[in-house]
């Protein structure tokens, strides 16, 4: 009461002879209030003594431990229309199973036969390769065979030549004698005109002498015709043998441009038919890209590009798939504050949405459907809603996760941390201190290690 009326009521009124006065003020009330307030106090005080699990909390959604298990778009690699579903959605397809047909939208791939026709190209080609190699060998063996009549004909020029050498050997050797029979025949004419002035020989024995030596002149006369007629013989011979050089080596010659004409044209003949062969490969890969098959077992999600007729680019979306077999995990988001408190390999408890649960964020050993999970990922680069991101995979030694939960539903997380007394938490709490900083033993030891 304020009292601001000078009128009092309590004394003016007098309540302790009533029913609700007499039980207030009578003194067994007081005893009971003090009892309790004593119990609560020895209780509050106790309780504060009590250990309390710090925990870092966050949001999150159920994913996948690995990547390849995330629910994708398939995607055609090449531009098209849609000719047929095989496929509804949510529908199940195993992996190789057609979901749908398409059909070429470009000019150049609309001819149904033109992998035969390709492939006719390749093997006409590789006739021609096969015709080329043939024509490469004949002109080997015509360069040998030129070789080697090379060969003969310089051995017959040469043998020609010696013969020439020999014989002008042989004719200077009787023109040597010519010269000498010259000679003697001189001497002995000359005596005998000597004799024949002194009367010693007759007239006629001089003119017999004269007629000799005119006939040796003459024998002279022809051996040096015929020393000069073979010394031309010689050069004669060392022509033949210049000229057989020159010939063959110009025939040889020849025969080797051929040769390397045909091996261009090989060479360039099986560069086309690789290319064909590539064409092929690819016109022959592209047959098979107009059924899009599924990737792996799955269920159908949503078809991206519905109906019949409709025309896509590649590589856009055109129907999304669900793996069937799923390792679960749940992706959560902490505070750069709390990034240092987490470690690989630590507890943390999941609440997922839509199952109910009874949660003490002190106390998860007594919390009420939550779910035991471990961290075995945390990212190195903050994320756009500027926290980072950790990824938990479930704890085989606790219970199993449910089995109805999807991708994609969201999900409440709690890292256990240091056990510590209430006080000490409701002291932090006051002050803004963050949870206590501590490595935990399993991470320490392999340090050590």
């Amino acid at each position: 009461m304020l009292n601001i009326s000078h009128n009092q009521l309590n004394k003016s009124v007098d309540i302790s002879d009533s029913k609700s006065g007499k039980r207030v003020f009578h003194g067994r009330y007081y005893k009971y209030f003090n009892r309790f307030l004593g119990a609560f106090t020895i209780i509050g005080f106790i309780i504060l003594f009590l250990p309390w699990t710090q925990n870092i909390t966050g949001r999150g959604q159920v994913t996948t431990l690995t990547p390849d298990q995330r629910p994708q778009s398939i995607q055609s690699p090449i531009p098209g229309r849609i000719e047929q579903w095989f496929v509804r959605e949510g529908d199940f397809v195993a992996k190789g199973d057609t979901i749908m047909k398409i059909s070429e939208i470009k000019s150049e791939y609309f001819d149904p036969n033109l992998v035969e026709r390709t492939a006719q190209q390749r093997d006409a080609k590789a006739l021609s390769v096969g015709s080329y190699g043939e024509k490469v060998k004949a002109l080997d063996r015509q360069i040998a065979a030129l070789i080697n009549e090379r060969k003969l004909k310089l051995e017959q020029a040469k043998n020609k030549l010696m013969q020439a050498k020999l014989k002008v050997q042989s004719d200077s050797i009787d023109l040597e004698a010519a010269k000498t029979n010259k000679q003697i025949a001189q001497r002995q004419f000359n005596r005998t005109l000597t004799l024949q002035e002194e009367g010693f020989k007759a007239t006629k024995d001089v003119e017999d002498k004269r007629l000799k030596l005119q006939e040796t002149e003459a024998k002279l006369i022809s051996q040096e015709n015929k020393l000069l007629a073979s010394k031309n013989e010689v050069i004669n011979a060392q022509y033949e043998i210049s000229r057989v050089n020159a010939e063959y080596s110009d025939k040889i010659s020849k025969a080797q441009s051929d040769k390397f004409t045909a091996q261009s044209s090989q060479f360039d003949t099986e560069a086309q038919v690789s290319k064909l062969d590539n064409e092929y490969s690819n016109y022959k890969l592209r047959n098979e890209l107009q059924y899009i098959t599924a990737p792996y077992d799955g269920y159908i999600n949503k078809a991206l590009r519905g109906g019949v007729g409709q025309t896509f680019k590649e590589g856009e979306a055109l129907v999304g798939i669900m793996p069937a077999q799923v390792d679960l995990a749940v992706e959560t988001f902490v505070e750069p504050i709390d990034l240092p408190l987490l470690n690989i390999g630590e507890k943390v408890r999941v609440q997922f949405d839509g199952w109910p649960a009874i949660v003490f964020s002190g106390w998860p050993n007594v919390s009420y459907g939550t779910y035991g999970a471990k961290v075995v990922a945390i990212e190195n680069f903050i994320s756009d809603n500027g926290k980072f991101r950790v990824l938990l995979a479930p704890d085989e030694e606790d219970n199993p996760w449910p089995k109805d939960i999807r991708a994609g539903s969201g999900a409440f997380t709690m890292a256990l941390l240091d056990d510590v007394p209430i006080w000490f938490e409701l002291w932090r709490k006051l002050n803004g201190f963050p949870p206590n900083y501590y490595q935990p033993e399993t991470t320490s030891n392999t340090k050590t290690k």
